[in-house]
């Protein structure tokens, strides 16, 4: 006479816990892939913020009537701060895309785990597509940066007028000392 267990056996649970803890195992590398780019969102959106403040204080310098035409560079540093916020939307955009689907990968782990299907090739495949989402939006960022640098540029007339106050200093201080 056989007797029937409604629960599995100890053996059963032993494989179990260790397929879990293997499970687990997996997971780890992909959580530190989230705190990443995590860090890369936050500088994301700080730069966002700065971004925004200043097109905010160049539109209400720029609600003056003939601001406009009075000052062509600050229009121009608004059209580029407009491009500033596009990419950095779009950055932000693929980063989340990137964290989506890194939880889609550890989600995926544990469901093959779980119900003991082979979800290797859907695994590998939402990987890929994190990492596509975070070279992209890696790729935006560098981008920005490049703008940004672009409207970083000194006028040269102010930069002649502080070598000029720079070589004053130098011959009052060579003629009395």
């Amino acid at each position: 006479m056989t007797i029937c267990r409604a629960g599995p056996n100890a053996e059963d649970m032993e494989g179990f816990e260790v397929d879990i803890a293997h499970s687990i195992e997996l997971a780890v590398a992909p959580v530190f892939l989230i705190a990443g780019v995590g860090a890369l969102l936050t500088v994301l959106t700080n730069r966002l913020a700065r971004i925004v403040d200043r097109s905010r204080s160049l539109e209400v310098e720029l609600a003056v009537e003939g601001a406009m035409e009075a000052h062509p560079r600050w229009r121009a540093e608004l059209f580029l701060l407009d491009r500033r916020i596009s990419w950095i939307n779009r950055a932000i955009v693929l980063s989340t895309a990137a964290l989506l689907f890194v939880c889609l990968v550890i989600v995926s782990i544990f469901t093959g785990q779980l119900l003991a299907i082979d979800l290797s090739i859907l695994v590998s495949i939402l990987f890929i597509c994190a990492m596509g989402a975070l070279i992209a939006a890696t790729g935006s960022f560098l981008w920005e940066i490049h703008v940004a640098a672009a409207m970083l540029r000194v006028r040269t007339d102010l930069l002649e007028k502080v070598r000029r106050k720079r070589q004053a200093k130098r011959r009052f201080w060579k003629r009395y000392f």
